[in-house]
C-alpha cells in the first residue's frame, strides 16, 4: 500500500505526494484527518454575509441571544466544507464526487470551536471505467471536546494506480518510514501525519513542495488592505490605470507568506521559526502567476536548551511556472525530535 508522502525525483530529491490510489483501500478503512481547523464568528459571519444567507441566527447575536443556543450557529454549509476539505490530503486522488446520499447535524458548531475530520471507506466498486474505482466513504466531524458534530454519506471516484494526471512521470515511491502520511493510532485507526521530525532531516536533501498557488488580483489587495500599505500600486485601480506599468504585481510580503507556507507539509514540525537570512526577491510576480517552492536541508545540531527540540538550517526558493526564480531565503527552525512535542495529546 503506498501510503507514503513522497516520490524519489533524483539523488537525496524527494516531491511531495498525497492520496491514495483505490488499489491501496479497503473496507473499514478508517482515516483520522489532520491537521483539524478553528472556527470563529468572523468566519461564520462572513460565510452567511457573502452567501446572503438571511437566516439571523448566523450573524445576528442580539437575535441569537434570544434562541436556545443563546449565540450565533455555524452555518451548516460552511460545516461539511471545512469537513470535506480536510480530508483532501488522503482522498487526494479523487476525480469527482458522485453524490451525497445524506449529512446529519448531530450538534451546533459555534464561533471558538475546532473541528476535525474522519473517514471510513463503506463501500468500493470497480465500477466501468478503467481510469477509475467508486469509493463510499462516511465522514464525521467532532470538536475539540470529542463531539460528533456531523456524518456525510458520500460517493467519490478515485484514480486507479499509475492513472492519476500526476503519475505520468513515473517517479518511484520513496518508501521510507520517516515518509509515512500515517501512524496507527492506539485505536487502529490511521492518523494523518505532517511534517518531517528532527531525525527525520538530512543535510542536503531537498524537497520539492506540492502543489504550487496561484495569486490573483482580490487576494493580493485584500492581503495589502489588511496588512495597512498605503501605496495605491497595490488596492487603487485608477492609479494603476494612470500608472506606466505594463502589468500588475503581486503584494511582496504575500510572495514571501505564499512560498514559507508551501513549505510546511514537509516543514510542519517546527515549534518556532527563530528568523529568517538572506531574503531575495529578483523580480517581482505578476498577478495569475503560480508559485512553487522547494527547500533544501541544511546544518542540524541539537537544542542546548530543549532537549525535545532540535535546530535546522533551511534555504527555501520561490519560483513561478516559467521556472524564474521570484524569492530566496533561509530559515533557522527550531523542531520537534520524533517523539516529542503536544503531537499524540492533542490527537495526532
Amino acid at each position: 500500500m503506498s501510503r507514503y508522502g513522497y516520490v524519489r525525483t533524483g539523488i537525496a530529491r524527494y516531491k511531495e505526494r498525497f492520496g491514495l490510489s483505490f488499489e491501496d483501500l479497503e473496507v473499514g478503512l478508517h482515516v483520522r484527518h489532520r491537521p483539524g481547523t478553528d472556527i470563529s464568528q468572523q468566519d461564520n459571519r462572513e460565510e452567511a454575509v457573502e452567501m446572503i444567507n438571511n437566516a439571523q441566527l448566523h450573524y445576528d447575536s442580539h437575535y441569537a441571544a434570544r434562541t436556545e443556543w443563546q449565540r450565533p450557529v455555524g452555518v451548516s454549509t460552511m460545516t461539511v466544507q471545512r469537513l470535506m476539505g480536510m480530508i483532501s490530503r488522503t482522498w487526494y486522488r479523487r476525480r469527482s464526487l458522485l453524490g451525497i446520499e445524506r449529512i446529519s447535524l448531530t450538534r451546533p458548531v459555534f464561533g471558538g470551536d475546532t473541528l476535525y475530520s474522519e473517514s471510513i471507506v463503506s463501500a468500493l466498486q470497480s465500477g466501468d471505467d478503467p481510469d477509475v474505482g467508486i469509493v463510499s466513504l462516511l465522514i464525521t466531524g467532532s470538536n475539540q471536546r470529542g463531539e460528533a458534530i456531523s456524518e456525510i454519506a458520500c460517493r467519490i471516484e478515485i484514480y486507479r494506480r499509475g492513472m492519476h494526471p500526476e503519475d505520468g512521470d513515473d517517479a518511484p515511491i520513496a518508501e521510507e518510514e520517516r515518509f509515512s502520511l500515517y501512524r496507527r493510532g492506539a485505536d487502529g485507526v490511521l492518523v494523518e501525519q505532517t511534517g518531517l521530525a528532527f531525525e527525520d532531516m538530512v543535510e542536503g536533501e531537498t524537497f520539492d513542495h506540492w502543489p504550487g498557488r496561484t495569486i490573483d488580483e482580490e487576494e493580493s489587495r485584500l492581503h495589502a488592505l489588511r496588512s495597512m500599505e498605503i501605496n495605491p500600486r497595490w488596492h487603487d485601480a485608477a492609479y494603476i490605470r494612470r500608472s506606466k506599468r505594463q502589468e500588475q504585481t503581486v503584494f511582496e510580503p504575500l510572495v514571501l507568506g505564499v512560498v514559507t507556507a508551501l513549505s510546511t507539509r514537509t516543514l510542519g514540525r517546527v515549534a518556532a521559526n527563530l528568523g529568517w537570512t538572506d531574503i531575495v526577491m529578483p523580480r517581482p510576480v505578476r498577478i495569475g502567476e503560480t508559485i512553487y517552492a522547494e527547500s533544501t536541508i541544511g546544518p542540524l545540531r541539537l537544542s542546548s536548551s530543549r532537549p525535545g527540540q532540535g535546530i535546522a538550517q533551511v534555504a527555501t526558493r520561490g519560483y513561478v511556472e516559467s521556472g524564474e526564480l521570484v524569492c530566496s531565503y533561509k530559515r533557522a527552525l527550531l523542531v520537534y525530535r520524533r517523539g516529542a512535542g503536544p503531537y499524540e495529546s492533542a490527537g495526532y
